[in-house]
């Protein structure tokens, strides 16, 4: 059993550091991912209305959401000798170049079974004007055996 799974308490906050959107990390996105879609980089495109949307200029690679999600969990997990294993996310509202996004997580839940130990956690990405641009729920693994070495302290 991981003392450090003993450790964690329902509520607790989990807060990643700022993320800003900027072309060049689009650029960087895209090329990684091979996504070239206009919605990243064409400011006459992005001028129109997609149906009842108006973006109001080119937006973030969504992912990019993930990602930065992804690094916040995965930071204060394996701190704690953990393994981040599943995330699942909604966006709510597009990131433009500008905006800076910053993830948060709370502990959930907690679940012993006979093979190991989980922790659930919902979390919501905000923006600088603190509006949720995506949320979601996450789980991470804390077995009692670490085949990747001990928790680093």
């Amino acid at each position: 059993m991981s003392d450090a799974f003993n450790a964690i308490t329902v509520g607790e906050c989990i807060a990643g550091s700022p993320f800003a959107s900027t072309p060049e990390g689009t650029k960087d996105f895209a090329d990684a991912s091979l996504d070239y879609n206009p919605l990243h980089f064409d400011k006459e495109y992005m001028k129109g209305n997609f149906g009842k949307t108006n973006f109001g200029g080119i937006v973030m690679h969504g992912m990019q959401n993930f990602t930065v999600i992804s690094r916040t969990l995965i930071e204060w997990v394996m701190e704690r000798g953990g393994c981040h294993r599943r995330l699942e996310t909604r966006w709510v509202k597009q990131v433009n170049h500008g905006d800076t996004i910053t993830a948060k997580a709370v502990v959930a839940g907690k679940l012993k079974t006979a093979k190991s130990n989980w922790v659930t956690f919902e979390v919501n990405v905000t923006n600088q004007r603190d509006e949720v641009v995506a949320r979601g729920l996450a789980m991470a693994e804390f077995p009692g055996i670490f085949p990747w070495g001990p928790p680093r302290n």
